[in-house]
């Protein structure tokens, strides 16, 4: 039998290991700015071109390399950061697995010119595909310059995969986010498109939070901070007024490094349980100080996962030091500390049994554990000393916006349905029976406007007259989540919120495509100030969202004047609204693939409908069920969940056999 295994040729492994480290330009530039971090570097300048897929490059003035050092770097598995496998449990470093510059020569043309303090000139080498093309003598800064250029020329099937400029570059923001967050100590700048995005000066890491988030920070950052013999929590927490509906501004930093854990995000969100509205979520920014040898950062080769060998302890110190700061601000009452923190497995309800990226250590790893002696009276914080943050020359003047009228209306817009106003108590603030511009019959087209058109997928057999005027009773109200209303054949239940969504949606949808929004303009323009991530999407989607009835306007690098709000939308804060639909858009682009009028739709819809727990009038419950079925595919809202379920007569006599 003829033998059938070979080895691999290094370009051909280096690709399939890119595959893992080098995903998208993002993930260049997060390699790339933790190389400069790693080489002591004071200051980084970082240049990007149409999100990274053209050029990504980056400036330092670290130590630099060598000549032999610099054509070592881009062998797989080269490294300075480790010599044995007891330095695997003592890392300082971001990089130690030797893979990234491999990885991304493998996939790109990259030019590298690197000079060390003690060499006159420096050494110039160019990759393409893993093949050094060129390797000579240059004069060059002390420091490191690398470009990777035209990312996945040689993998066309990779460049295909590729998200819109808008969201990569909002990727690459958020890489540069947080290795700009933990180094406040380096001057860092970023480029995009020859216009600068930011340019931060080294500073206290309160002064780095505002740089990076806006000056309306300075009066919103709470200190965070507890220290005690083996590990440190230190950082800062947003007010609970100050947070927001969307996600993206909560940071966990391990030794220095970004990482994502479900476990210690729900230990902050039990330290501000009752203080933030449903659906928000607060800033924070925490650095936990640990011996490296008690957590584990080669889980994976992006290393943004870790496991620490006494989970409920890291869980119970972070959770305490939220609370103190809290607490600390007479925001919430404070905890007693000499509770023991090592969480017995019995008695501790509040700590969750199962998260999706972190483990339970084992009896072995607990016995021998550091933390089972750790001290019930944690030593006092002075939050006055070093992590005071407010100056007076910092703090901006406070600029009150009035809101706008809220009854006003466009002369030219359409009157509503005749029928009791909606209940002002609803949470998503929108008007549930403005004109909705969908094919909604009158009065005396009944066996019309009762007729249901479900979709095939809708495996339900109804009738088109199982809801006909003359049979129908009033509807009825469950826990003011789901609409009960009897029919010929039995009864349907309808979830009030789905249901809801799926009108608006459709309403959307032909605004969008007609360009038929009605806008009401405000009496008082708003200003919004947007970080450059939610701001670079927000650009993606104006056409859309000002089809919608929005009249937006960008002025500056953060800041969004809103002169104009959608009619249908009323008592709603503008800041609220247009968070929240960032907020889902932002969860649409990373999960589903839709077009920008889709997407928008979607997000509008779900963020403004009405939600479970909205009361509402017999008359607005007719008003949804007629909408609806007016709808086109009224079975299911627009992200496949069920708005009605139908149960007949035959069904309910089984239920008492």
């Amino acid at each position: 039998m003829q033998d059938i295994i070979r080895l691999l040729p290094e370009s051909l492994a280096n690709q399939i290991a890119a595959g893992e480290v080098v995903q998208r330009p993002s993930s260049v530039v997060k390699e790339l700015l933790e190389n400069a971090i790693d080489a002591k570097a004071t200051q980084i300048h970082l240049i990007v071109k149409d999100a990274g897929k053209t050029l990504i490059q980056i400036i330092d003035n670290g130590k630099g390399m060598s000549e032999t050092d610099a054509r070592m770097s881009f062998e797989r598995h080269a490294t300075s950061k480790i010599s044995s496998s007891d330095d695997l449990f003592a890392i300082r470093t971001f990089g130690f697995r030797g893979e990234a510059l491999a990885s991304i020569a493998a996939v790109a043309q990259v030019e590298l010119k690197t000079r060390t303090e003690k060499q006159e000139t420096g050494t110039l080498i160019e990759i393409e595909g893993s093949k050094i093309e060129k390797q000579e003598a240059v004069a060059t800064p002390k420091g490191t310059s690398i470009a990777v250029k035209n990312l996945f020329f040689n993998v066309p099937a990779r460049r295909k995969f590729l998200k819109s400029d808008a969201v990569e570059f909002k990727h690459v923001l958020e890489e540069f986010q947080r290795v700009a967050l933990t180094n406040p100590q380096v001057s860092m700048s970023l480029h995009h498109n020859d216009q600068e995005i930011y340019n931060l000066r080294n500073g206290k890491p309160a002064k780095r939070i505002i740089g990076l988030f806006g000056k309306s920070y300075q009066e919103q950052l709470i200190p965070c901070q507890e220290d005690l013999e083996v590990i440190k929590v230190e950082g800062y927490i947003g007010k609970p007024e100050s947070s927001k509906r969307t996600k993206g501004e909560q940071f966990f930093f391990v030794n220095g490094r970004y990482i994502r854990h479900a476990s210690l995000h729900h230990a902050v969100m039990n330290a501000f349980e009752g203080l933030l509205p449903d659906g928000n979520y607060p800033f924070y920014k925490l650095s936990i100080e640990i011996d490296p040898k008690d957590v584990d950062v080669n889980v994976h080769p992006t290393k943004t996962e870790v496991k620490f060998s006494d989970e409920r302890t890291v869980y119970a110190v972070v959770s305490a030091a939220v609370k103190q700061a809290l607490a600390s601000y007479g925001i919430a009452p404070s905890i007693d500390f000499g509770i023991d923190v090592n969480f017995a497995k019995d008695n501790q309800p509040h700590m969750p049994t199962s998260f999706e990226n972190t483990s339970e250590p084992t009896e072995t790893t607990t016995a021998f554990s550091k933390f089972s002696d750790l001290g019930a009276e944690p030593p006092h914080v002075d939050f006055g000393a070093d992590l005071d943050f407010s100056t007076t020359e910092d703090k901006p003047a406070v600029t009150k916006i009035s809101s706008r009228m809220n009854d006003w209306k466009d002369e030219n817009s359409t009157p509503p349905p005749v029928m009791k106003p909606w209940n002002n108590n609803t949470s998503s603030g929108i008007d549930p029976f403005n004109d909705v511009d969908l094919n909604i019959p009158s009065e005396n087209e009944e066996s019309q406007a009762t007729e249901l058109r479900f979709s095939s997928a809708a495996n339900t057999e109804t009738s088109s007259d199982e809801i006909n005027e003359s049979e129908k009773r009033e509807p009825i109200q469950i826990r003011d989540s789901y609409i009960l209303f009897q029919v010929k054949s039995g009864f349907m239940l309808m979830d009030q919120e789905a249901a809801h969504e799926r009108v608006l949606y459709e309403r959307f949808m032909q605004q969008i495509n007609n360009n038929s929004g009605v806008s009401q303009k405000l009496l008082f323009p708003r200003t919004l100030e947007l970080n450059p991530v939610d701001l670079a999407l927000l650009a993606e989607f104006r056409h859309e969202i000002e089809a919608l009835g929005f009249s937006i306007e960008v002025a500056g690098k953060t800041k969004v004047i809103i002169s104009g709000m959608p009619v249908a939308i009323k008592d709603s804060s503008e800041k609220e609204t247009l968070e929240g639909i960032i907020e889902q858009l932002k969860l649409n682009k990373s999960e589903l693939e839709l077009s920008n009028t889709q997407n928008i739709a979607r997000s509008l819809a779900k963020r403004t409908c009405i939600k479970k727990g909205d009361h509402l009038e017999k008359e607005e419950m007719n008003a949804i069920v007629e909408q609806l079925f007016a709808c086109p595919t009224p079975s299911y809202a627009p992200d496949g969940r069920k708005t009605i379920v139908m149960m007949n007569l035959n069904e309910i006599e089984a239920l008492f056999v």
